[in-house]
């Protein structure tokens, strides 16, 4: 027998799990393959060459030149020699090498084996799964540069099965992609029409109040009860109704298109002004320090107005008994394009609920009034921008609140 006859069990489970992922046993000689055996012939200047693959049963012969290729056992095959020590073995006689002399290969059985030269074909990871083999049945000596090219073509069949393998892998990939685009696709339509849904139950009652409120407004002026105070407030309850209506369609688009926001430069310091409006009663204006020359920032005025309304509104809403909010808004550059951070003296999130508050429907503290919406809708507005947002402790306790947008106006 050529081989040892002791197969390593590791080596072998190992070898055979690789054979199974190039996926070239028992099928028909692959062309990329046949072409580099006919060269290892040519270069070796014999009448034939194969491929080995060899499983811990059997040796496949899967591509040929000279012969017709076949399946032995394992303890026929000469080339487990190669494939047990790992290195490429040249004999001018096998009949006078001590491995090979009595092998049914040699012999007569399986063949009249003379002249022997074969090469491991090893993996990247260093799996040894079988040779590149030339032979003759005259004896003939294998010069030093045949065997470096017999070496360099051995490389070459590696690289046809790992192309192949790297292939059926991005296919496999590409064919997973596919079947989550198509399911993401599938809950956007459903997002759309649920957002259509509650958009329509939202606005008719809106459109009613923005009615009530300026049929409301007229009969004060036409009775002279309309004081400054009054109109000031029935000023600021029609412009929240209008701004919600506006926010409510814009975000029905945003749910249509898949998070395509429209980009056009937006003046942080009017949306953040904005978003304070819309929270009026919530967040009064000596509990927020804003600095100086906010930027002009690319992006989607009402999502963005949307965004900030969210973490200004957490910043009051998790304040700790005693201490006041302390809310700062502040902008800086990053090195392609702004940073905005709302920072707060409030309760602070643990690191290890730093991720999980952008889910939807997460709440850490259920004695705090929400639905655990707002943050899961700024990551889903943020990223859409192309940017990302997060959570940070600030020094001395509580939150800084921070998203990051590419790009600069």
């Amino acid at each position: 027998m050529g081989g040892s006859g002791t197969v390593n069990a590791v080596d072998s489970r190992s070898r055979v799990a690789t054979l199974e992922r190039y996926q070239v046993l028992d099928q028909p000689p692959r062309r990329e393959l046949v072409a580099l055996v006919e060269l290892a012939a040519r270069v070796s200047g014999v009448p034939m060459a194969t491929i080995n693959l060899i499983t811990d049963v059997e040796q496949h012969q899967v591509a040929t030149v000279g012969f017709d290729g076949a399946v032995c056992s394992y303890d026929d095959a000469m080339c487990t020699v190669v494939v047990e020590g790992g290195e490429a073995v040249a004999t001018d006689d096998a009949r006078s090498d001590d491995r090979f002399r009595a092998n049914p290969f040699v012999t007569g059985p399986l063949g009249n084996v003379r002249f022997y030269a074969s090469h491991p074909l090893t993996t990247p990871d260093g799996v040894t799964v079988g040779t590149l083999c030339v032979f003759d049945d005259e004896p003939r000596h294998l010069g030093a540069e045949d065997a470096g090219m017999l070496s360099t073509l051995a490389g070459r069949v590696m690289d046809v099965l790992e192309l192949e393998l790297r292939t059926r892998q991005l296919e496999t990939a590409l064919d997973q992609l596919q079947e989550a685009n198509h399911q993401l696709e599938t809950s956007n339509d459903r997002l759309a029409a649920f957002a259509g849904q509650v958009s329509h139950d939202l606005k008719n009652p809106l459109t009613a109040l923005g009615m009530s409120l300026g049929l409301l407004e007229e009969e004060l002026e036409d009775s002279g009860a309309l004081d400054d105070a009054l109109a000031l407030l029935l000023k600021r309850a029609a412009s929240g109704a209008t701004r919600m209506e506006t926010m409510i369609g814009d975000l029905l688009e945003f749910a249509r298109i898949g998070g395509s926001p429209n980009l056009q430069p937006v003046d942080l310091a009017i949306v953040v002004a904005d978003a304070m409006a819309d929270l009026d009663g919530e967040v009064v204006p000596a509990m927020v320090t804003v600095k100086k020359d906010l930027p002009v920032v690319l992006g989607d005025q009402t999502q963005l107005r949307l965004v900030l309304q969210n973490l200004l509104g957490n910043a009051v809403k998790f304040v700790v008994p005693g201490v006041g909010p302390e809310i700062i808004v502040a902008a800086s550059e990053t090195a392609d394009g702004w940073r905005v951070e709302v920072a707060d003296r409030g309760r602070g999130v643990a690191e290890v609920d730093r991720e999980r508050v952008f889910e939807p429907l997460a709440r850490l503290d259920k004695r705090v009034p929400g639905n655990g919406i707002g943050l899961a809708t700024c990551r889903r507005i943020v990223s859409a921008h192309g940017g990302t947002i997060g959570l940070d402790p600030r020094p001395g306790g509580g939150t800084v609140a921070w998203f990051e947008l590419p790009g600069r106006v």
